[in-house]
C-alpha cells in the first residue's frame, strides 16, 4: 500500500471518539492547523479555523502532499486501536508445562 493510500486509510476512517482536527505537516513543509476535513475521491479538504496568510480559510490537497499528522487533542487506547493501530507486541501463549521428572540417583555400590 502507498503511503497516499495510507493517508486516505487514516483519514476514511477516522475514530469516531476523535474530534476532527489536528495537523497536517506537508511534504513541501507547510504546517497546516485544521478543525474539520471533507473526503472526495483522492482530494482532502481541510477546514482551518483562522485564515492563514493570505486569507485562506480552507485547502484541498491530496493525499500524496502530507508528509505527517498531528493530534491535538488526548488519545485513548481505544480511538488509537479504532484507527487501526497495535502495539505490535505479539502475545505468545504460555509453553506446556514440562511434565515433573524424578529425580534419579544412580544405585548405591555396596
Amino acid at each position: 500500500m502507498s503511503t497516499a493510500q495510507n493517508w486516505k486509510s487514516l483519514f476514511i476512517e477516522w475514530p469516531a471518539s476523535l474530534p476532527r482536527r489536528g495537523v497536517v505537516l506537508s511534504t513541501l513543509n507547510e504546517t497546516m492547523p485544521f478543525t474539520n476535513f471533507w473526503l472526495r475521491g483522492e482530494m482532502l479538504m481541510l477546514e482551518r479555523k483562522n485564515p492563514d496568510t493570505a486569507g485562506s480559510r480552507y485547502i484541498l490537497m491530496s493525499y500524496g502532499g502530507i508528509d505527517s499528522v498531528r493530534f491535538i487533542d488526548p488519545l485513548s487506547d481505544d480511538a488509537i486501536a479504532s484507527a487501526g493501530f497495535s502495539t505490535g507486541v505479539i502475545k505468545q501463549a504460555k509453553p506446556p508445562a514440562r511434565p515433573a521428572v524424578a529425580a534419579t540417583r544412580p544405585a548405591a555400590k555396596r
